[in-house]
């Protein structure tokens, strides 16, 4: 029995199917973890979103932004699709609903205490231990898979609050949750969520820090694997350094879809076949 982390599917369908085969997978024997963010902007997210869902029992994903992005768009008035989003063909299918739901239901971080392992989207913001990020991404989790799910979802877009407050309430408390697991990449030092900083590390203010390497981040004891950042290249001496593994290599990009054992460390990718013009979202 393997259990394998994947990055950002983002639609690509294609790459998938290549890379269960590199992999060898056996649902009845092996597992997957999914980064989040199967669809959008790549050639096929219907059939990646289909393929996913249909794996059962032998896959766990988290929800990405575009996932999120996806609900709000078949659920939330005004909402729509973005130039370069590819999210008509869900919207438009017969199973889109089955499909959503299915979707909705996912949680926002999934964790494996035996193997001392967390899987995110994007990041776990620093002031946040793994009882507090687990305790809070359950909260967002519950209100998307409850009856009031339309509200949340509509109140989900925008960057503030940037500072975490455990006194945070309603839709200020359920922004900053849903942000720091979905879209982070750098904080200030004081641990400030900074959203529009998107390159790689170097290319930042002198007063951001990824959010992995923030001074005195109080996740530091579980190893955490997490997607989002395709610019991202962290050596295997960083990935030991700070304990996480960063698997969004860029397949809808043009880079490779990437799969890592989570038990002996191997890495298997497959390339981009449809790439497109890169954004950093």
């Amino acid at each position: 029995m393997a259990t394998w982390a994947i990055g950002d599917l983002q639609g690509c369908h294609a790459e998938l199917r290549a890379l269960l085969d590199l992999i060898a997978f056996d649902p009845d024997r092996d597992r997957l973890w999914f980064t989040g963010d199967l669809v959008n902007r790549g050639a096929d997210s219907l059939g990646a979103l289909r393929t996913v869902r249909a794996l059962g029992d032998s896959a766990v994903t988290v929800l990405g932004n575009h996932d999120l992005h996806l609900l709000a768009c078949r659920y939330v008035a005004g909402r729509k699709p973005r130039p370069g989003d590819t999210l008509d063909a869900i919207l438009a299918a017969p199973d889109c609903d089955e499909l959503l739901d299915w979707l909705r239901r996912r949680p926002l971080l999934h964790h494996d205490a035996a193997r001392h392992t967390l899987l995110v989207h994007a990041g776990v913001p620093p002031q946040w231990s793994l009882a507090e990020a687990l305790a809070c991404g359950a909260e967002v989790t519950a209100k998307l898979a409850g009856p009031d799910f339309v509200a949340a979802l509509t109140e989900m877009y925008g960057n503030l609050p940037d500072a975490w407050d455990d006194r945070l309430r309603g839709a200020q408390r359920f922004r900053f949750i849903v942000n720091g697991c979905t879209r982070l990449r750098y904080v200030t030092r004081d641990g400030r969520l900074d959203l529009a900083a998107k390159g790689a590390p170097g290319t930042q203010k002198a007063t951001l820090v990824p959010w992995y390497a923030a001074p005195g981040r109080r996740s530091h004891d579980t190893r955490i694997v997490f997607g989002h950042w395709s610019t991202l290249r962290l050596t295997p001496d960083d990935e030991r350094r700070f304990d996480v593994l960063a698997l969004d290599t860029g397949a809808v990009w043009g880079g490779a879809l990437t799969a890592a054992n989570l038990d002996d460390g191997a890495r298997r990718s497959v390339p981009a076949l449809n790439p497109v013009p890169p954004d950093g979202d």
